[in-house]
């Protein structure tokens, strides 16, 4: 046998991939695939449908916000069981729902299940581990939530055809808990300082600095650099998810619903790509400029999607989209690990994904309406287009008001 000394720190974040794969499933791009079944099999209108989903999103939303007491309160580990156990009960309930007023009460269950696996919990499972080598650690986490899209998918899709949708839910939750369980026991439940390790692996604990009283909510809410960043992403994320919502709509006319199927899975291939380039690249490098080429390489993509009618212009169009989706959930832990200081990131963190959740989550009615309004994507696209130049302008407006970066967490 060769001994290893690899550090524990990169195991962690093994097992905040998987999680990560099983709850973007689940919680992110289940709804879409619940809402098309529910709609196929009780005739209920989508309109009706997408109101739940809404309220699944809201709802997560706000306790997205809560959660770094939360964990403080029960610990990661038994914090992210929970959140397993009821994303299980709540697709259960979605899949069982014989009246539509049934979807508001499975959303309570599974958008607080959402909360509690989503991205300021992956971020919160890799965070304490690393410092100097978070930017690549949480690139690695979260490109779980970009192969979900891949895998979990049309896995599911799969699973509901052939054996319907309750039985298909019942599979993939309990194999949720029953991974989650595991992996919560085995990795989440320890931390450095019980394992006498200090972050990123490195020989020995610094000299730990004198611990700084921890800001009200209100208080970071306030500061410059939570409002650039914060409204920055919202609308980039608005933008993304409108995007990604009716992508396959946009391009099937031209390229026909199986090329569309296709270019939406490379979009999320490219995801990776881009996430994992962005975090062997970031390290010392301003975290606000690789945000605003971000902004800048999908709407390239975004003018590609409103020009170009043919397979070429759209495929090169779907890359560069692909490209940046990735980097719009795993920058925002990273530009605020470095400007807030130690005590405050995990807050900060959570409010900036719970605000983004909230604004995101009427991106694809919005744009559905207008699509509507206008009989194509052109507007639609052009006003996301505006939104991510909008976006790219406020985070660079930020590095004017950003103060020397703080210690970082």
């Amino acid at each position: 046998m060769v001994a290893t000394n690899r550090f524990f720190g990169w195991s962690v974040v093994g097992a905040a991939f998987t999680i990560a794969v099983f709850a973007w499933g689940t919680g992110f791009y289940g709804p879409s695939v619940f809402l098309q079944s529910l709609h196929e099999t009780r005739g209920w209108p989508i309109a009706q449908i997408s109101i739940a989903v809404t309220a699944h999103f809201a709802l997560s939303a706000v306790l997205i916000a809560c959660l770094p007491e939360i964990h403080r309160r029960f610990g990661i580990a038994r914090t992210t069981f929970l959140g397993a156990v009821l994303t299980a009960a709540g697709l259960i309930l979605w899949s069982n729902s014989r009246e539509p007023w049934q979807l508001f009460v499975a959303a309570m269950p599974s958008g607080t299940g959402w909360a509690m696996t989503s991205g300021a919990a992956v971020n919160a499972m890799v965070a304490k581990w690393f410092d100097r080598d978070r930017p690549m650690a949480i690139a690695l986490a979260f490109n779980g939530g970009s192969v979900s899209a891949v895998l979990c998918v049309p896995t599911t899709c799969y699973l509901i055809r052939s054996i319907g949708f309750p039985s298909a839910a019942l599979l993939v939750g309990g194999s949720m808990v029953a991974v989650v369980t595991i992996l919560c026991v085995k990795f989440l439940a320890k931390s450095p300082e019980d394992m006498g390790l200090a972050p990123d692996g490195d020989a020995s604990h610094q000299a730990a600095a004198r611990p700084k009283p921890r800001r009200t909510r209100g208080e970071i809410v306030r500061t410059s650099r939570f409002i650039t960043i914060s409204a920055a992403f919202s609308l980039g994320l608005f933008a993304q998810i409108g995007l990604l919502a009716h992508l396959v709509a946009r391009l099937t006319p031209d390229i026909g619903i199986q090329y569309a199927g296709f270019l939406v899975s490379l979009a999320t291939l490219c995801a990776v790509i881009g996430r994992t380039m962005a975090g062997k690249w970031i390290g010392g490098h301003d975290r606000r400029v690789a945000a605003a080429v971000n902004f800048a390489v999908q709407i390239g993509g975004v003018v590609l999607l409103i020009l170009c009618s043919g397979w070429w212009g759209l495929t090169l169009g779907c890359v560069l989209l692909g490209l940046g989706i990735g980097n719009l959930t795993s920058l925002p832990p990273l530009i605020v690990q470095k400007e807030f200081e130690r005590e405050d990131v995990a807050t900060a963190v959570a409010l900036i994904i719970a605000i983004n959740q909230g604004v995101f989550a009427f991106a694809p009615a919005i744009i559905g309406a207008m699509r509507d309004a206008t009989a194509n994507y052109q507007s639609a696209f052009t006003l996301l287009a505006l939104l991510q130049l909008l976006a790219a302008a406020i985070i660079l407006l930020g590095r004017r008001s950003t103060p020397a970066p703080a210690a970082s967490a």
